[in-house]
């Protein structure tokens, strides 16, 4: 988040949470080396989920209802929409207070890293980021949204 600016975008608040939620999502080594080992300032997985639909309700309806305000265009909001409902569909399985491992060990864990990639890297090659930079932590988002 460090190339094109966020705040090009009407919501760039709530693309920054999403944005960093994705990232956390689609990196198996940041979920074994930070969450698996329960390293502090990046939350779990039920954090990167809450951050990822949280003020969006994309829980409840498509991010093609986003498109010029959260995202560019319907391929992002059409990654997006891909990503959450696998996640989702996982989180509701194991449970919201599941440990970090019931979520890795999933059987359906793999695709929604997958699917959480490919959303995170369209949104960043959108936004001018490296999608391969390690993700940042909760103070370095906090701050970030701050910013105007």
């Amino acid at each position: 988040m460090g190339g094109m600016p966020l705040n090009d975008m009407p919501w760039w608040r709530w693309r920054s949470n999403v944005r960093s939620a994705l990232h956390m999502l689609s990196d198996q080594e940041f979920q074994r080396n930070v969450w698996l080992a329960g390293q502090d300032g990046y939350g779990d997985v039920t954090d990167a989920v809450y951050r990822l639909v949280e003020d969006t309700w994309l829980d409840n309806w498509s991010a093609e209802k986003y498109v010029g305000t959260i995202f560019r265009d319907s391929q992002e909001a059409a990654l997006v929409d891909t990503a959450v409902l696998r996640v989702l569909r996982i989180m509701h399985q194991v449970g919201p207070d599941a440990p970090v491992s019931a979520y890795l060990d999933h059987q359906g864990w793999p695709d929604a890293v997958r699917a959480a990639r490919d959303a995170h890297t369209r949104l960043a090659a959108s936004d001018g980021d490296d999608p391969d930079v390690p993700p940042r932590t909760l103070e370095v988002l906090r701050i970030m949204t701050r910013a105007a």
